[in-house]
């Protein structure tokens, strides 16, 4: 029997612990190996000497660095305990210790190939993401009791999105997909080349919402193959993360602002309500941000839905007869004089006359009320948290608009885990500080990582540690 905190912790407990966001760190010569085979020897040999490079930050005088805004980057991103380094890099022995770790089930993303589905090249970024979900499909399959691999899926354009989606779920069997949905793009009208970003304004290309391509067809396909659209970005490089000094203050927040304009996208442009029963995980950048944005969104659409701004808001509802007597009686005398003049100069009418498209950007909600906007703002979005974060609780407050499905994301594997064994541990920690529940605590280990990818496949945990428990609640459900 394991020993240790995290042991006796889950001993206490009536539910297994998932974890839906740790890592492991993948060896790159076994990868080159895949890479290889799927795309021949110039483009592996191209790819492996580029992994041995310093990158231009470090090629760069402080002159250079300033000049050209290049940002300071992460460093010593994975843990130096060995023991714990070698599980990241072994799942073998991750899945050994897991009773030991108090977790019964995990999904595992990548680490060296985390960003190999934002690539620019399409080439490499396509081949890349088939050499890595070949990969995970052999190293993983042994240990699929305790581990399942999640699936690098680029989705510069909806039909490469798809066919590596049909590939990896299709033919190798992945049940679980990570994405990125919130894409650097050049802005056309200044772009030479499509596919750079050098040297030109670019803009966040955020799925779901104005797009260069319709990408229902890939939500729909993740509906077909019963894939839960789980996103794992940052935003490190964005133009307001560009400190030529300072790691931290481009790393601080990063994944939360690259969900941000996704998590808007998605319900603005009425993917949530076209697609009911599909599922988005936005995963590292904790729940905070979601109660932020949805406290705005409840104040947004209450003031500004269409009818709401035609009754409060509409220019030429305003009874200049009576603004005028109100000038005249109370305006300073410069304004007095100017009255009629300064009525004109508003433009009431013009105001309204030129507003003739996209007049109501909830539109796409097809809500009535608040309540309706909070509950379909949280059916279908769960939000992945890292166990130390205090932010975890405001999910479960009361006092929010709704009730948030945060769940939990070790990230085990990277710096941020200096130690496997106190991950549950550190979630605990919240109960004893009277931050959160038990029940608030089995919602965010348990069950909302579970509906998560049930709701889509509910195949997703037959044949693994949780099958039962997963059984007893889909059926309660």
């Amino acid at each position: 029997m394991a020993t240790g905190d995290a042991a006796r912790i889950r001993r206490q407990l009536n539910h297994p612990i998932l974890d839906g966001d740790g890592h492991w760190i993948e060896s790159i010569p076994v990868l080159v190996d895949y890479l290889r085979a799927v795309a021949g020897g110039d483009l592996a040999e191209e790819y492996r000497q580029t992994q041995g490079r310093r990158g231009a930050w470090y090629q760069a005088s402080w002159e250079e660095r300033r000049a050209k805004r290049l940002g300071r980057g992460n460093w010593w991103i994975t843990t130096a305990n060995t023991f714990d380094f070698a599980s990241s890099m072994l799942p073998g022995l991750l899945a050994e210790r897991m009773e030991e770790l108090g977790i019964d089930y995990g999904v595992i993303y990548p680490t060296r190939c985390l960003a190999a589905n934002t690539m620019a090249r399409e080439d490499l970024r396509r081949a890349l993401c088939r050499a890595y979900n070949n990969m995970v499909a052999d190293v993983f399959a042994p240990y699929k009791y305790r581990l399942t691999p999640a699936a690098l899926i680029p989705c510069h354009s909806p039909q490469e999105a798809i066919e590596e989606l049909n590939h990896a779920r299709g033919e190798l069997g992945l049940k679980a997909a990570s994405f990125k949905g919130s894409l650097q793009r050049p802005i056309p009208a200044y772009a030479s080349d499509p596919g750079s970003l050098a040297g030109v304004p670019y803009y966040v290309d955020a799925l779901g919402l104005d797009n260069p391509w319709d990408y229902d067809p890939l939500w729909q396909r993740c509906l077909d193959l019963g894939v839960a659209v789980t996103v794992h970005q940052g935003s490190n490089g964005w133009f307001n993360r560009l400190s030529v000094s300072n790691g931290e203050f481009n790393r601080l927040g990063h994944a939360a602002d690259s969900h941000a304009p996704l998590a808007k996208a998605l319900f603005l442009g009425g993917v949530v309500r076209r697609f009911p029963t599909l599922t988005f995980s936005f995963l590292e950048g904790g729940v905070a941000f979601g109660v932020e944005l949805l406290c705005n969104l409840v104040g947004g659409w209450e003031k500004r839905h269409f009818a709401a701004m035609e009754q409060h808001l509409k220019p030429t509802n305003l009874d200049t007869s009576r603004l005028r007597d109100l000038f005249n009686h109370y305006g300073y005398a410069a304004l007095k004089d100017k009255a009629d003049e300064t009525l004109a100069a508003l433009q009431l009418t013009d105001l309204v006359e030129r507003e003739t498209e996209s007049l109501d950007d909830y539109a796409g909600l097809e809500v009535s009320s608040k309540r309706e906007l909070v509950e379909l703002f949280t059916r279908n979005f769960y939000f992945g948290c890292e166990a130390d974060d205090a932010g975890n609780a405001w999910a479960f407050d009361a006092r929010m608009p709704g009730r948030l499905k945060a769940m939990l994301g070790s990230d085990v594997g990277h710096w941020d885990v200096t130690d496997f064994t106190e991950v549950l541990p550190e979630v605990w920690e919240m109960v004893e500080h009277g931050l959160m529940s038990e029940q608030d605590v089995r919602e965010m280990t348990f069950t909302n990582p579970l509906r998560l990818h049930a709701r889509m496949n509910p195949a997703f945990f037959e044949g693994t540690a949780v099958e039962s428990a997963v059984a007893q609640v889909m059926a309660e459900a």
